[in-house]
């Protein structure tokens, strides 16, 4: 752990983590708690339509391994119809549900502060989100230690932690283009695909979802094997399974903000 993080950590006193199972919020919830003591951090995982069973999994292992302070709750972004509508800034109305219930449950509980793992790499894309956070009032300290993913990986390895290498994995509403509604059959249909995908032996995938196709991008380097006779059929075979007509292979590969690619970006 830095000692630029650490100094932050102590200043905050007492937390509540927003805690998502992947790497940041995991290394975050390990450091909080190692620095702040279990009675003054607890960590919270939000289900919804849109949170992966993957990370769930993850989340609840972590938990259990490393001693946190855990609890979930049931977050009801998918009822809100700004955010079902899915316009550019959606991730606004999932993180004002988010925070709004985490603020009050740090206030019911007397933890003086809510943190999410937002780190130094995230300046530079497209993130409503954030918005959200500033009016909750939400820290971010490895952001504010200055921390990258390469750096927050490394200590993440260091202090043992399993997803210290875990692929990079937004909300499963991600996967759908803006403007075209959210609805839970189509969460349950993408992540029927990324779970497939995961079985065939591809760590980083998305399953984008355009109504009845599926276009599915793939980490650069695992394209020559998806495009074998054998597995492209495999492929193919399971998004139809999971209930799509066709199914392509993007050749540019998964590259992150790709639903972003030509955004106008608008004010809130």
């Amino acid at each position: 752990m830095t000692p630029e993080l650490r100094s932050i950590l102590l200043d905050l006193r007492s937390v509540v983590v927003a805690f998502s199972g992947g790497v940041d919020s995991a290394y975050l919830a390990w450091a909080a708690t190692d620095v702040l003591g279990f009675g003054h951090t607890l960590c919270i995982t939000a289900e919804s339509p849109s949170y992966p069973a993957h990370h769930r999994q993850l989340a609840h292992g972590v938990a259990r391994d490393f001693a946190l302070r855990h609890e979930v709750i049931f977050t009801g972004e998918i009822d809100v119809p700004e955010y079902r509508a899915n316009p550019e800034n959606r991730c606004y109305f999932c993180k004002t549900e988010l925070y709004g219930r985490l603020t009050a449950i740090a206030r019911e509980r007397g933890l003086a502060a809510v943190v999410d793992g937002t780190n130094a790499d995230d300046r530079g894309d497209y993130r409503p989100g954030r918005l959200a956070a500033k009016q909750f009032g939400v820290r971010s300290p490895l952001d504010e230690a200055g921390l990258t993913k390469a750096q927050i990986r490394a200590l993440a390895r260091e202090a043992k932690l399993p997803v210290w290498d875990e692929p990079a994995s937004a909300c499963l509403s991600s996967r759908i283009p803006y403007h075209h509604d959210v609805t839970p059959a189509k969460l349950r249909q993408i992540e029927r695909g990324e779970d497939a995908l995961h079985a065939l032996g591809f760590r980083v995938c998305r399953v984008r979802h355009h109504d009845t196709l599926a276009s599915v991008e793939l980490a650069p380097d695992d394209l020559p094997r998806a495009l074998e006779p054998d597995m492209h059929a495999a492929i193919v075979r399971e998004l139809q399974a999971a209930g799509y007509e066709s199914v392509t292979i993007d050749p540019k590969g998964y590259r992150t903000g790709s639903l972003n690619e030509g955004l106008i970006l608008r004010v809130i």
